[in-house]
């Protein structure tokens, strides 16, 4: 198997604005590439023989992306979410004995750094304090040697217990203390690895799960099986963080009001199950984990990754180091080294990401530059893509239990993600790489053939597009008491759906073709009654209402139509006195907030490619907009942003992609020029 290796970051894109503790060596290659400026014959003849405020502001993006793109061609900026990460990195250590203190030291600092002056820990920036972050930070800090009297766990403790306790915490909370025996396994919601046997005709199969819950869960369906407990020394323990000794009555479920609801039924067929697995006789049993196994073997990538995300990747070192495997058999090993490169380490810190986007990045870095009128030749853009076309997944994956007669094609989201290739990841590789003039035209052209027939032969029944999987859409699912995320299954989205709108549009496909008229029929019956529309994978509203109208735009909807008024009269009524705009993560919770909140660079840019798409760039409010963007960036070509953009589960993962702050502006401009020529900002 290939040995993983440190992928470099780019260097600017990070919450540390540093470089990583370690990188790929390449010798005689600096750091960065080359800055390419145009030729200033190209500028004249474009925009005039003086640049103006709108050009100066584009080439300034546009030269910081220049600097940041690797040697290989590709971009890769931080995934930053929530301390829950690294503090289970530092859990996962010390469950199976392998503590480097040096490490756990430089883990320890983040943490606390990350912590608010009220004592809690948040899951975004300014974000409420979140119970279940809070006790697994405060538990971390114990195990890398803080004592409860520290001023930091003071407060904190303060606030949990203020919060209900443990008792109150989440279920993947529960299970990380119930592996040191700080909370009772039977406390936890039950996952019979024997469920791994149910065929896939079942309504209840693990393909009726999304990908990231079926990577993640099947390995800890053999953990909760195993029912381990890593005895802690007194000082690491955290039984303080119960409001009083718990009683039996406090590990139940609390059910709700009425008669008969599908939480009230499953916390029963809960019930059943653990008289289930507390028998002796369990005949399907060994079977159930040896296939368990397999699986999780099976699914491991060569890189050593399993499924590309934390929860995957630690609860399959986990499983398979309960199965006997040791430390330091390789494939434990492997999967080791790649959940440490994830991790951004400095001299005083280290962070683990709970997934990484080097495809994602240069995509949306790609498409930026060709926005801003780069020329599509020009080194940087050719690289990039050559560096896109190489990751190209070929192989089938988990997506072929429901789909068996799609051929393999599109793209991941990390390096290398073979399993769990995405149509949104594939959908905006392939927008970024349609102009861009790579040596082997014909192989490129055969790549995007295979990545659109891949995506269209992903569209669910209902006409819309989920993230990994079709048709993953058994809602009953997000009610089981494990499903305490609402996050169990892949449904079709708005932003995906619009997504693969635009991807048709932009590759001729007629508006009367049968998927796009599916599609759009999905779009309207799902529309907010406001004009909006949800966004799964960004925050929140601004997010999915830039996809669809610009899926819509591409695929050549009438913009004069009702429906398509009221999404673009929805965007310009949020739109700040300052001229931008912004939503809070919070509107994943209270639907008021919709398209509410500080200005930020990335949402202001979303609400200005929406407005844009369906005719409205000569408007006052995309004006104002534009002014907003030139007038937060700063001297060298970039925008602060401090808010959460990205969504990761709606309401309980939060994340900030650092390169939006920066890709998205440069998109913005650049359209707004070209559709414009910007005369009117000097």
């Amino acid at each position: 198997m290939t040995i993983p290796v440190k992928h470099p970051i780019s260097h600017a894109l990070t919450s540390f604005n540093g470089n990583p503790a370690e990188t790929e060596k390449e010798p005689a290659v600096k750091h960065g590439a080359t800055v390419h400026h145009l030729p200033p014959s190209i500028w004249k003849k474009k925009h005039g023989s003086t640049p103006n405020r709108l050009d100066r502001a584009i080439e300034g993006t546009r030269d910081f992306f220049f600097r940041e793109q690797l040697p290989k061609g590709y971009w890769w900026a931080e995934l930053e979410s929530n301390v829950t990460i690294t503090a289970e990195y530092v859990m996962l250590h010390h469950f199976m004995g392998m503590v480097d203190h040096a490490k756990e030291r430089k883990m320890a600092k983040y943490l606390l750094n990350k912590q608010t002056e009220e004592g809690y820990w948040c899951i975004y920036y300014g974000g409420p304090g979140d119970l279940s972050t809070t006790i697994e930070a405060y538990f971390a800090l114990k195990l890398a040697g803080y004592p409860a009297e520290h001023p930091a766990m003071v407060k904190a403790r303060a606030f949990i217990l203020e919060q209900g306790g443990i008792i109150k915490a989440r279920v993947f909370t529960k299970i990380f203390l119930a592996l040191f025996g700080e909370f009772a396994w039977f406390g936890v919601p039950s996952m019979p690895v024997e469920l791994i046997l149910l065929p896939n005709w079942a309504y209840f199969n693990m393909y009726e799960l999304s990908s990231w819950s079926r990577a993640t869960m099947i390995p800890l369906s053999v953990v909760m099986d195993a029912r381990p407990v890593r005895r802690l020394p007194p000082a690491m323990r955290v039984q303080e963080l119960y409001v009083r000794p718990p009683r039996p009555i406090d590990y139940t479920f609390t059910k709700e009001d009425g008669i008969f609801t599908w939480k009230n039924f499953f916390i029963g067929v809960d019930h059943m199950l653990k008289v289930y697995e507390s028998s002796p006789v369990r005949p399907f049993r060994k079977k159930a984990l040896k296939v368990a196994e397999k699986w999780v073997l099976d699914h491991q990538e060569p890189t050593g990754d399993w499924g590309g995300i934390q929860p995957a990747m630690l609860n399959s070192i986990l499983c398979l180091h309960l199965l006997g495997y040791g430390n330091d058999h390789p494939t434990v090993a492997l999967g080791l080294e790649a959940l440490a490169n994830f991790a951004i380490e400095t001299e005083e810190e280290i962070v683990l990401q709970s997934c990484v986007s080097p495809v994602w990045d240069t995509a949306l870095a790609l498409k930026a530059l060709v926005d801003a009128g780069v020329p599509t030749d020009h080194p940087s853009l050719v690289r990039g893509a050559q560096w896109l076309l190489d990751k190209e997944v070929r192989k089938p994956g988990d997506w072929k239990i429901k789909s068996p007669e799609l051929e393999a094609g599109g793209w991941a989201f990390e390096f290398l993600n073979d399993w769990y290739p995405d149509v949104d990841d594939s959908g905006f590789v392939m927008l970024a790489l349609k102009d861009i003039q790579v040596k082997d035209r014909k192989s490129m052209d055969g790549a995007i053939k295979r990545g659109i027939n891949w995506c269209l032969g992903m569209q669910s029944k209902n006409g819309g597009w989920g993230a990994f999987d079709k048709d993953n859409t058994k809602h009953l699912l997000n009610k089981i008491p494990f499903a305490d995320l609402e996050a169990l299954i892949d449904p079709p989205t708005a932003d995906l759906t619009g997504r693969m709108l635009e991807l048709m549009g932009n590759f001729g496909y007629p508006i009367d073709f049968p998927a796009a008229q599916r599609a759009i029929a999905f779009l309207k019956e799902i529309q907010e009654p406001d004009g909006g529309w949800w966004g799964r994978w960004g925050v929140n509203y601004l997010y999915g209402t830039w996809s669809v109208l610009c899926g819509l735009s591409a695929i050549g909807e009438d913009p004069n139509q009702q429906y398509i008024k009221r999404a673009v009269n929805w965007i310009k009524s949020r739109q700040n006195i300052d001229g931008g705009w912004g939503e809070t993560c919070e509107s994943y919770v209270d639907a008021t907030l919709a398209g509410i909140g500080e200005s930020t660079a990335s949402q202001t840019s979303w609400a200005l490619l929406a407005l844009m798409a369906v005719g409205e760039a000569e408007s006052s409010a995309v004006s104002r907009g534009v002014q907003y963007l030139l007038a937060t960036q700063k001297q060298d070509g970039t925008w602060d942003e401090t808010q959460f953009t990205g969504t990761g589960f709606p309401k309980f993962f939060m994340i900030k992609y650092h390169i939006y702050r920066n890709c998205f502006p440069l998109m913005a401009l650049g359209t707004y020029r070209t559709l414009t020529g910007g005369k009117t900002l000097q």
